[in-house]
């Protein structure tokens, strides 16, 4: 009988069940270590998630994405492309590469290479080596060593929006299934954080230009700016207004407000904002774009890709995108508005194309409003006028030509020399008040049109061709000056007055000019007299013969009289209604 085989087994026993029990003591230790990896990494990503919504601000949120990214995923380098018009990278937000190496790596990226083909194909994807894959397009010089990647799509509303990048994981390691895991949660975090972002910047941006709206009709309506002209074209103050506050909420590169030109077709700038601003102010443009010219007359605001083939460069400097807005109201188109982006801003935004329209609307409408407002002022002073004149010309002339009469009948009472003599000379001034009276029931009537003053226009151009002279020239009118109707005769009148003025200006060297306009007896006469240098035979080129022949076609006539020395005398003369 054997009686040592259960002591055998009980002493054989007790060791391979401390076996058994080390390993799953192991085991649960690992379990218990991956436990805590994954708690790790929730706290991380929950961290990230936590990080990520922190901001509102859209520039802002993506820089938080890639930061906490990297920190998550403990990479050295991360990116987040945004992707843009036709496929391509619209911005390009990295962390870890600073500023300075950014500008000596040179542009950024815009879509080749892996980075396309996570455009093309929004898939998750991990690389041992970036540089051994079949589309890896090579790094430009300065660009530091990276070679474990990482790359997921973010998406918004189920739209691609764009891709996020992660290179260099710390200790040389490879990207892992579970580190992708992690950067596609992220990424889904991100998205609504983005898209937040995106409704908090278009909310912002919409209240901003209506407030844009707000404040300029207030400046226009408000008593800052008097309207002294009757057009769009002509109030330049607005408009330089307008462009501006435009240029500001756009964040355009030049903002510019065209007017329909003389010239059928073309419009003129009268109001710029920008850098360049000063290059456009003033110009014509022919606008030769159909696009363009479609959106006059209340046509939907359009984008044109680049600026530079309608309006050329700015100072030799390429331009971007183009957005033309139309300036029109109650059928009446008054110009457009063109907003210009700098060479490789991108495009404008949805938010400024549809409240751009807006603010244009706004501004015109204030315009409108404006011009009505100051119609309403000029009938009360046309009729104040009408009631002047009437009562200058049925009261005061009649009661002055009476009492001249009176002071005639007096002769017959007396027949001293001295006497007549002071008669005939009271006789006489009051003939004269009466036709002065005359002459200023004319301008009166005159002005009650809508049109500027032909006096004022006379004095304008007086000033303005002889803006560099040390004196002031004399200037006379006299006559119905303010009453003549013959737009023709008119405009070729100021035309003359400032050619002869500028000849007197740049030529004769005189201490005096005077100038002489009248309108009487159904002529519209000019002299410009000085006491230069004078000529002996007309210097070609000085505009003589173009003053001549403006008399010529208005059926006038046109004479010069000078002598060396002895300074020079112009007439012209043309018949007028």
């Amino acid at each position: 009988m054997n009686m040592s085989s259960p002591d055998r087994e009980q002493t054989e026993n007790p060791p391979a069940a401390g076996i058994r029990i080390e390993e799953l003591l192991t085991d649960f230790l690992a379990k218990a270590g991956e436990l805590l990896h994954a708690q790790q990494h929730m706290r991380g990503l929950l961290e990230a998630v936590v990080a990520v919504a922190e901001d509102l601000s859209l520039e802002a949120v993506l820089d938080r994405v890639v930061t906490s990214a990297c920190r998550l995923l403990k990479a050295r380098y991360g990116a987040l492309g945004v992707i843009g018009e036709g496929k391509a990278l619209s911005h390009f937000i990295t962390v870890g590469i600073d500023d300075a190496l950014a500008r000596r790596i040179g542009p950024r990226p815009t879509g080749h290479g892996v980075l396309g083909l996570l455009i093309s194909e929004p898939v998750p994807l991990r690389l041992h080596d970036l540089r051994e894959h079949s589309m890896s397009y090579g790094f430009p010089a300065n660009h530091p060593p990276m070679k474990s990647f990482l790359g997921v799509p973010i998406r918004v509303r189920d739209v691609v929006f764009g891709n996020l990048y992660l290179t260099e994981k710390e200790d040389g390691e490879d990207f892992t299934q579970e580190d992708e895991d992690l950067a596609v949660a992220l990424a889904a975090a991100a998205g609504v954080a983005i898209e937040n972002a995106r409704l908090y910047e278009d909310a912002r941006r919409r209240a901003s230009w209506l407030e844009a709206c707000m404040d300029v009709t207030g400046k226009m309506l408000g008593g800052d700016h008097v309207l002294e002209q009757e057009s769009l074209e002509e109030s330049n103050w607005g408009l330089n207004l307008i462009a501006d506050r435009a240029l500001r909420e756009s964040g355009a590169y030049l903002s510019l407000i065209l007017i329909p030109a003389e010239s059928s077709g073309a419009y003129r700038v009268l109001g710029a904002s920008g850098e360049q601003a000063g290059q456009f102010a003033g110009q014509v443009l022919a606008l030769d774009s159909e696009t363009v010219r479609g959106v006059a007359g209340g046509g939907p605001p359009v984008l044109i890709d680049e600026a530079g083939p309608i309006l050329g460069s700015a100072d030799g400097k390429s331009l971007g995108q183009l957005l033309a807005i139309d300036l029109s109201a109650h059928g009446a188109h008054h110009g457009l508005l063109l907003l210009v982006r700098a060479p490789g801003a991108g495009r404008f935004p949805t938010t400024d194309i549809e409240m751009g329209a807006v603010f244009g609307s706004h501004v015109v409408l204030a315009l409108e409003l404006d011009r009505v407002h100051r119609l309403r002022e000029q009938l009360v002073l046309f009729t104040d006028r009408d009631r002047i004149a009437k009562d200058l010309h049925d009261v005061v002339i009649q009661r002055l030509f009476a009492a001249g009469l009176s002071i005639q009948s007096l002769r017959r009472f007396t027949s001293n020399g001295a006497a007549l003599e002071r008669i005939d000379s009271v006789t006489a001034e009051l003939d004269k008040t009466i036709r002065d009276l005359r002459d200023t029931i004319y301008s009166l009537r005159a002005g009650a049109g809508e049109r500027e003053l032909l006096s004022s226009r006379i004095l304008q151009a007086v000033r303005a061709a002889t803006r560099s002279l040390p004196f002031a020239p004399h200037l006379a009118l006299t006559g119905a000056v303010d009453s003549v109707l013959d737009d023709d005769a008119v405009l070729n009148l100021l035309a003359v007055i400032s050619e002869a003025l500028s000849n007197a200006v740049r030529h004769s060297g005189a201490g005096s000019i005077s100038v002489s306009v009248s309108a009487e007896n159904g002529r519209l006469q000019l002299a410009v007299e000085d006491d230069g240098c004078g000529f002996a035979d007309p210097v070609p080129g000085n505009g003589l013969a173009n003053m001549e022949r403006r008399a010529r076609e208005l059926n006038g006539s046109f004479s010069v009289d000078s002598a060396p020395q002895s300074g020079t005398r112009l007439e012209w003369a043309v018949p007028v209604r």
